[in-house]
Order: structure tokens, then C-alpha cells, then sequence
């Protein structure tokens, strides 16, 4: 099964979008087990023909015995979880940045996108999209379909708390530079973005480090150079985002990728 990750080519796409996948089948090399890690994206896939049997941590994946077209929405990827693909399928997924879904689908929270995603024409074009064979048109298509549905909304509070949340200030002193209560700026975390503010943080802390690893030298600068406490605080992090050391992380994991995952 061979999987193709690409950028968006619009500008517009590029950002709001992080990038977005095409599975494609192939019987040769299943069945395919692999670990995906905890995220701050929203990610929508289409997955063609398909059976899903999901559990917290856990999704296996076979081909169905009947024509059909699953459309999957995840707003919260706070474990490890296992992919496990016993059968070859054909799948598109999208990758949403924080707040990025919110300017293709009409909803104001993220339990509503839900709802919102499966009303609208998303799965008819993703099974037009998915029943074509050449990738070049798939990404015209799709991104085509993308910008028809852009819509630009005034998000610069929930925006203003997201780069906040990327700088050194405690959540206290983010929500009264917001001039809201901490209580409030949680609220606002769990409606637009899926998640409690420190979940949030802790996920975005994860991620950054995980870049960073290719420029600094130990674990002690990866801690400072990423707004952890000590080197304790990363490798407490480290084993409750991905079940195992940060050492046996960086020496098993290939950051470099646009999607880092374990195969295993």
C-alpha cells in the first residue's frame, strides 16, 4: 500500500492546510502495522470499500465486501494509536492546521463539525475523487473542491490564544492578556480546538521538539530550546505521547517525514 503526502499547491490552502495523503492499494505489502502519534491538526478522511473497527489508541482497517465510502473526522489525537490496514484500501486524508477546518465547514465548534461534514457534499466529491486514477487530476479536484468551499471568518480571538499558546506565557497570563478568565480560555480551547488548553500545549510542545531534534545537540537543550521545564518534564512527556523514551523515539522514529510514524 503506498502512501503519497503532498503540500498544498495554493497559497490559500497552504494556510490553513498542513498537507493531505493518498493511499493507494496494494496487496503486496499487508499487512501493514504502524503507530501515529498525538496531534493538533483536525484531520477528515475518505476511505473507499472500506471496514473500520476503532477503540481509543487502537483502528483496524479491512476491505469491505460491499461498495462504500467511510468518511472519517478526528478533532483529538491525544494517545499513540495503532493502525493496523489487515486488507488494501484506496483513501484521501486532510490535514486541518488548529482553527483551518473552521474556514471550509459552516460550524462553530468542533463537536459540530461533525455533523456538518457528513450534511455537506464532502463525500460525494471525495468518492468522485477517489474512483479517479490519475494523481494529478485527484489533486486538482481536490483541491479545487477546497477553495469552492473557503470561506474567510473572523477568528483573531481563538487565533490571538493559538499563538499565545506557541509563546513562553503561563495560561493564566494568556487569558488575562486576552482580558478573559482562565476558565473561560479553557472553554475556548475545548470549542474550537477539541482539547483542554494544556492538553493543547503539551501536544504543540511534543511536535515542536520533534522538529527541533534535527538541529540540537542533547535532550537538555531539546528541553529549553522547547518551553519544557527540564530534561524530566521532555522525557515524562515523551513516554505518555508516545509510550517509550525520547532516546528510543529519535532513534526509531524518522522525524523527518511529513507524517511521523512508527511501522512496526
Amino acid at each position: 500500500m503506498k502512501v503519497n503526502f503532498y503540500q498544498p499547491i495554493h497559497p490559500i490552502l497552504k494556510k490553513y492546510i498542513e498537507g493531505y495523503y493518498f493511499m493507494l492499494k496494494d496487496e503486496s505489502q499487508l499487512p501493514i502495522r504502524y503507530l501515529t502519534f498525538p496531534d493538533n491538526y483536525f484531520i477528515l478522511s475518505a476511505c473507499q470499500n472500506a471496514s473500520i473497527i476503532q477503540e481509543k489508541g487502537w483502528l483496524e482497517i479491512h476491505e469491505s465486501s460491499s461498495e462504500n465510502l467511510i468518511i472519517d473526522f478526528v478533532s483529538r489525537c491525544s494517545v499513540p494509536t495503532e493502525i493496523l490496514y489487515q486488507q488494501s484500501i484506496n483513501e484521501v486524508t486532510v490535514y486541518f492546521k488548529p482553527l483551518g477546518i473552521y474556514h471550509f465547514f459552516e460550524a462553530d465548534t468542533s463537536i459540530g463539525l461533525k455533523d456538518k461534514i457528513q450534511d455537506s457534499d464532502f463525500k460525494e466529491i471525495m468518492d468522485r475523487i477517489l474512483k479517479e486514477s490519475d494523481r494529478k487530476t485527484q489533486i486538482q479536484w481536490l483541491e479545487n473542491y477546497l477553495l469552492l468551499k473557503f470561506k474567510l471568518k473572523d477568528l483573531m480571538l481563538a487565533y490571538t490564544i493559538v499563538s499565545d499558546f506557541e509563546s513562553e506565557l503561563s495560561i493564566e497570563e494568556i487569558a488575562t492578556k486576552s482580558s478573559i478568565t482562565r476558565q473561560y480560555l479553557n472553554k475556548l480551547s475545548k470549542r474550537y480546538l477539541g482539547k483542554p488548553s494544556s492538553e493543547y500545549r503539551k501536544i504543540q510542545r511534543f511536535r515542536k521538539a520533534l522538529i527541533s531534534n534535527k538541529k540540537v545537540k542533547n535532550l537538555t537543550e531539546l528541553s529549553y530550546e522547547n518551553l519544557f521545564y527540564d530534561q524530566s518534564h521532555l522525557i515524562k512527556d515523551f513516554k505518555e505521547l508516545t509510550k517509550i523514551s525520547p532516546k528510543k523515539f529519535f532513534e526509531n522514529v524518522d522525524t523527518e517525514q511529513n507524517n511521523i510514524w512508527l511501522f512496526i
